[in-house]
């Protein structure tokens, strides 16, 4: 696998439009990182890690619904294996005028958009959520 933060954002976007109420993907430190800063803003209900059925580690997601819909909207990839996208701390975007939120890993680990801001660090944007 080429890209595991791309293919877990396949996998969200793909359950959350089936209305699957849990995803599995396997697990890595990055993913972790991600997943924590999608809890963090509200975007999951929260993930845990286990062990799938082949007996290697996983994380299971649990995703959230609201009036039916997914929360995540839409899950875009910006920084990808073949293009690194790396920003400054005044260069780093505002997803839909600030309802949407970038993921950015930063030398203070991995944060939101506004969190890098607060925290005066630019990083790699390695996607954007609404």
């Amino acid at each position: 696998m080429n890209d595991p933060i791309g293919d877990m954002l396949t996998r969200i976007r793909n359950a959350s439009m089936r209305g699957k109420s849990t995803v599995m993907t396997p697990a890595s430190k990055m993913r972790e990182r991600v997943l924590g800063v999608l809890a963090d803003e509200g975007y999951i209900r929260g993930f845990e890690a286990t062990t799938g059925k082949d007996g290697h580690p996983a994380i299971e997601i649990s995703l959230k619904y609201f009036d039916g819909a997914p929360v995540i909207r839409e899950m875009k990839r910006v920084s990808k294996p073949g293009r690194r996208v790396y920003l400054g701390v005044k260069d780093i975007p505002s997803v839909r005028q600030g309802l949407g939120v970038s993921i950015v890993s930063t030398p203070k680990g991995v944060m939101s958009d506004a969190s890098a801001r607060s925290h005066n660090v630019g990083g790699e944007v390695l996607c954007t959520i609404f």
